[in-house]
């Protein structure tokens, strides 16, 4: 069954009630709710969302172990972002296609296989016999490519776990960390005129050219040193403008640009420090200049807020689960932190001990042709299942 469960479209919604139907189906005791976004979105910790959402379902999945054991949370994403150019494709974004040991598909890297082995882990233990001394909870979320909208939901629920694991794009390796992510718009004023005299004018195109520069210089600072588990990316926390838009007509000095952007944010600190930086960085650079200093930009903080989030590599959530993949496979997974935002941070923030471990490498993901290992979604099953009884205990 195909979804093209893209943020905030009724698919979205679909796969959710999806999995809901499956679990109960498998067995499992299954809570699904309305999500209130309104009421969510007006708390002052809310996340953020990059795009409308109107509604949108929670799905809880219990499968009940003997009761005296710890609780582990299995969470994955359904929502995927929308697949860009379809030429860039070698074939329709949303059918599902296997060639060779690749299973190519929108959403198949990012994070659909990873919710499949979480899934197909619980479902492989029951039909075994297997009974744990803890609980498993299968937690399917939606809106975490713009915020996290699903899994901040359900720790309002009042949802409980002692460890989670979250089979985001690892290549099985296991990351305990994650730098945050904040997005921004920048307003740049110019001053309009007549293309034939644009010397009387003021270009906001030509105004924003030291701004990129002054980001340039800002990211290089930011990165200077950075947290032991970031050191094997080239720049652990980027500063990257990802929009730009400006002027209405060809012949018109423009006197607008907006550009909209994401700001890296290091491990062990606040978004509010994060941002922080950047508004001083820009208010320097405007102050010395006479037109911006007239003129200064306009800084607005929007949709995805992702606070860098961290669990320490030697908890034993960490040590248990690597010692697992070494048992499975002979082979030691590498453990460092992710320079992309993910629900890591909001449930590690919400006291539950928790790394992303699963299939596929996050460079696939958001590409065309997105791609996952089918070997490896289904080693990541074997994995899951085996820790499980490790974590949870068997009865």
């Amino acid at each position: 069954m195909a979804l093209a469960s893209m943020g905030g479209s009724a698919a979205e919604i679909d796969a959710q009630d999806h999995l809901a139907a499956a679990f109960r189906s498998d067995g499992l005791t299954v809570e699904a709710w309305d999500i209130d976004v309104d009421e969510l979105a007006a708390r002052p910790d809310f996340p953020g969302m990059e795009v409308e959402r109107a509604s949108a379902r929670g799905v809880l999945a219990r499968w009940a172990g003997a009761g005296d054991g710890p609780t582990l949370l299995l969470l994955g994403h359904t929502d995927v972002v929308p697949p860009g150019d379809p030429n860039a494709w070698s074939s329709d974004p949303f059918v599902p296609r296997i060639d060779g040991d690749r299973l190519i598909g929108r959403g198949s890297c990012d994070m659909k296989a990873g919710t499949a082995a979480m899934w197909f882990a619980v479902r492989a233990l029951r039909r075994a016999g297997v009974r744990l001394r803890g609980d498993i909870l299968l937690a399917p979320v939606s809106g975490e490519e713009d915020g996290g909208l699903g899994t901040y939901a359900l720790l309002h629920r009042g949802l409980h776990a002692d460890a989670c694991v979250i089979p985001e794009p690892t290549n099985l390796d296991i990351i305990p960390a994650n730098g945050g992510a904040l997005t921004f718009r920048l307003r740049v004023r110019g001053l309009a005129t007549h293309a034939s005299r644009r010397t009387e004018g003021v270009s906001a195109i030509t105004t924003f050219m030291p701004v990129l520069e002054e980001l340039q210089r800002l990211e290089s600072r930011r990165n200077e040193r950075v947290d032991p588990l970031m050191q094997r990316w080239p720049i652990a926390y980027p500063l990257s403008i990802g929009m730009v838009r400006s002027g209405d007509w060809a012949s018109t000095v423009p006197d607008l640009l907006v550009a909209e952007g994401r700001l890296g944010v290091a491990i062990g600190e606040t978004p509010e420090q994060a941002r922080a930086d950047l508004e001083s960085s820009l208010a320097r650079l405007c102050a010395g200049d006479p037109w911006l200093a007239e003129h200064p930009i306009e800084i607005e903080w929007w949709g995805g807020q992702f606070a860098s989030g961290r669990t320490d590599p030697g908890d034993p959530l960490v040590r248990d689960l690597s010692d697992t993949v070494r048992l499975l496979t002979g082979r030691t997974p590498e453990i460092y932190g992710g320079p992309y935002g993910s629900d890591l941070r909001l449930l590690a923030g919400a006291g539950i001990p928790t790394v992303q471990f699963g299939p596929g490498d996050s460079a696939a993901a958001h590409a065309p042709d997105e791609w996952v290992s089918i070997a490896d979604t289904i080693s990541c099953a074997r994995i899951l299942a085996a820790f499980a009884m490790r974590y949870c205990g068997v009865a």
